[in-house]
């Protein structure tokens, strides 16, 4: 399950970074920044579902503050 919640941010920050690239290259004239932080909350929407399905399945446990 960690290994898949660190792909999950590896996604989410790949696309934050190619959005800050195309909104540096395109420089406003086309919408591909918009359609990488569409897909960005997406993966994050995503991981939010994912973590909320693992802990009702028992393959995460809550640990609190220790």
């Amino acid at each position: 399950m960690k290994v898949i919640v660190a792909i999950a941010f590896v996604l989410i920050i790949a696309s934050l970074g190619s959005a800050l690239v195309f909104l540096m290259k395109d420089k406003g004239k086309s919408n591909r920044t918009v359609k990488a932080l569409a897909l960005r909350v997406g993966f994050s929407i995503a991981l939010f579902i994912l973590i909320l399905i693992a802990n009702q399945l028992g393959w995460i446990q809550p640990t609190g503050i220790r």
